[in-house]
């Protein structure tokens, strides 16, 4: 079945005009009768509540931390792009369009990228209004820089720390919110199941991490702002809390799950030290403006850097792609270093790592300015790695790190759910197969600050004398359902913990479902997962009890859903027979470089959920382009 993304007609850049033109308003004495829930409070989640309480509606916002502040929106801390042209290096917002549908290898719906570059220049506005200290030239016009994938500088950045700026800002909008009594937070509560009355939704199940209290709430709309999935690997560059839960319950409710294969591997990261390391630490790509790549020439070379002539490295990202060198997608920079290092050239003791040297940097332009640039960067990695790399060159590989895939919206953000929204990281609809580097701010905060409050109040407009309360039966059984699922947990008295299974499931992803994938593969791992998924529900062992704060119990219910979606990230990396940005299928390549298929898969993949012993049913949503020429990709 043909998915309806409900794009609006006329030139691309009329469509954002013309659908907010025609969209149903509520009018400002009627808001005050409608309540939203909000789940998750990062970049799309805090902006999101805040600016919907800011046009009047009653807002509840739930969060499993203890303060929206632990968001994992504050690891993002290269920069943000927006199309300001500041630099007047012939940026435009159509420019930024051209090189985000690109970055996602024409795998993206047009419609949404365009409006997400036009509202960009608005971001900027509204968090320079709200405080952020964004850097500055001498002069006092806002700096930029550049980050993967484009030819001008138009990222905007606080130092290392732009997430954490920002969400500093989404929080304190958030917060004038809650003084004025039109948010309620919901601090320490996960949502464990999303609430359909006559097919809408219509609330959310929650429990409460403290008590271990399962309560039911009903709204008049739903919004999730969630983040992605990266950590279905076990070791990714995302928060340890970070997980799919939410969405995943919502999948299985009816939202249907697109294009799940589509994950990004960072190529910046602190490579692996051991076996039992808990999570990978990202360098910002942002590195990569004054970095320089490089491997020895001389396969198994254990010298030490500084004793590597020049003329025996190899730039294999400068020498493979001259137009954009170091600053090629991530996609394309992760397979590199990864292919080096299976010819033997990685360094460090694993193998598993290349260099990013700051040498020539530091010469050109002396180490006060990388200083003001990268410090709290260079500290954080002298920290993890007791090397400092003023003077000896950074060590990094590739790592698990943002998703493209998510559940499926249409233009308005609204899932296959009437009433269910879905913002930033949590929804598929902006990245196509790669994401661009300084991006998800910007899709984060587009979402939230700018469409969210437009688009859900068109559909609250017709919500008007259906409201629902918690009472109803299908509260009562969707919190049944999840109190069953949690006493099933608990009561596996068996004898491995949550986190070994989760760490023998990220190593099958990583190995079959990671940077490169093969038929055979992707088939033994559906296998190994199911086989392992069996064993999980027999043999976890969770200690305590659910009348309390049990953070294993917290993990196990992440843990078992991780399980169900890295099986449908395989199905859908076995079905997408191409090569396309991050999804890497080897039988799919011309000389190392990704082999879409337009013919057969110029469509987003959108899956349903069928029942636990039924294979997902697959929808398709054609991806046409009317502004853009479908092109290969290429970066040389």
């Amino acid at each position: 079945m043909a998915l309806d993304s409900k794009i609006p007609p006329g030139p691309i850049e009329k469509k954002w005009e013309y659908a907010k033109a025609h969209y149903k308003l509520v009018n400002p004495a009627n808001k005050r009768k409608y309540d939203v829930i909000v789940v998750g409070a990062g970049l799309a989640g805090a902006a999101a509540a805040a600016s919907m309480a800011e046009l009047g509606y009653n807002v509840q916002c739930f969060v499993y931390h203890d303060s929206p502040r632990r968001a994992h929106s504050i690891a993002a801390q290269g920069g943000i792009n927006a199309a300001k042209n500041y630099q007047n290096d012939g940026d435009s917002i159509y420019r930024l369009f051209y090189d985000t549908v690109k970055g996602g290898d024409y795998r993206s719906r047009e419609a949404n990228v365009y409006r997400l570059a036009e509202l960009s220049v608005d971001i900027i506005d509204q968090a320079v209004a709200q405080g952020v200290p964004f850097a500055r030239e001498y002069g006092g016009v806002l700096d930029n820089r550049s980050f993967g994938g484009v030819q001008v500088s138009r990222t905007f950045y606080a130092r290392g720390q732009t997430g954490q700026q920002l969400l500093l800002g989404a929080f304190q909008a958030l917060e004038r919110q809650i003084g004025l009594g039109r948010v309620t937070m919901f601090p320490r509560h996960e949502m464990l199941d999303v609430v359909l009355v006559d097919g809408q939704a219509k609330g959310i199940v929650t429990r409460n991490l403290v008590t271990g209290a399962i309560t039911s709430y009903a709204a008049d709309a739903v919004v999730l702002a969630t983040g992605g999935y990266a950590n279905v690997f076990y070791l990714s560059t995302n928060a340890k809390a970070s997980n799919a839960t939410a969405i995943w319950r919502a999948y299985r409710r009816g939202a249907y799950f697109a294009n799940p294969c589509y994950t990004q591997i960072h190529p910046t990261c602190i490579p692996q030290s051991g076996d039992f390391q808990s999570k990978l630490t990202l360098m910002s790509e942002s590195l990569r403006n004054d970095g320089r790549i490089w491997v020895p020439k001389k396969a198994g070379d254990a010298r030490r850097p500084d004793q590597i002539p020049e003329d025996e490295r190899d730039y294999y990202l400068e020498r493979k792609y001259p137009s954009y060198g170091n600053l090629a997608p991530r996609d394309i920079a992760s397979r590199g270093a990864k292919e080096v290092c299976d010819e033997g050239k990685g360094v460090g003791a694993s193998g598993r790592g290349v260099y990013l040297d700051f040498a020539d940097a530091i010469k050109r332009i002396g180490r006060k300015v990388i200083e003001e640039r990268y410090g709290n960067l260079f500290e954080m990695y002298q920290d993890i790695t007791a090397e400092d790399p003023y003077v000896v060159p950074m060590r990094i590989y590739p790592a698990p790190h943002y998703v493209m895939g998510g559940l499926w919206v249409d233009y308005n953000l609204m899932s296959t759910i009437p009433g269910l929204y879905v913002g930033g990281e949590a929804n598929f609809s902006d990245h196509g197969a790669n994401r661009l580097g300084a991006s998800a701010l910007m899709q984060g905060l587009a979402d939230g600050y700018f469409v969210l409050p437009v688009t859900v109040g068109d559909y609250l407009a017709g919500q008007l004398g259906k409201k629902v309360s918690a009472d109803r039966p299908e509260f009562k059984q969707t919190q049944a359902e999840v109190e069953q699922r949690i006493s099933k947990l608990v009561s596996a008295k068996g004898t491995r913990s949550v986190d070994s299974f989760h760490r023998e499931l990220g190593n099958i992803l990583w190995e079959l479902c990671g940077m490169a994938r093969t038929a055979e593969g992707l088939k033994k791992a559906i296998t190994d997962i199911r086989t392992l998924r069996d064993q999980y529900w027999r043999d976890v062992r969770i200690l305590g009890t659910n009348e309390e704060p049990n953070q294993a119990l917290e993990r196990a219910g992440r843990v078992a859903d991780f399980f169900d979606l890295g099986e449908l990230m395989c199905i859908d990396a076995l079905h997408r027979e191409e090569s396309a940005g991050g999804h890497f299928r080897v039988e799919y390549q011309d000389k190392g470089e990704a082999k879409r298929n337009d013919d057969e898969f110029l469509y987003v993949g959108a899956w349903e959920f069928t029942g636990d012993n039924s294979a997902p049913s697959l929808h398709k949503e054609p991806l046409v382009y009317e502004e853009l020429k479908l092109a290969t990709r290429s970066y040389k």
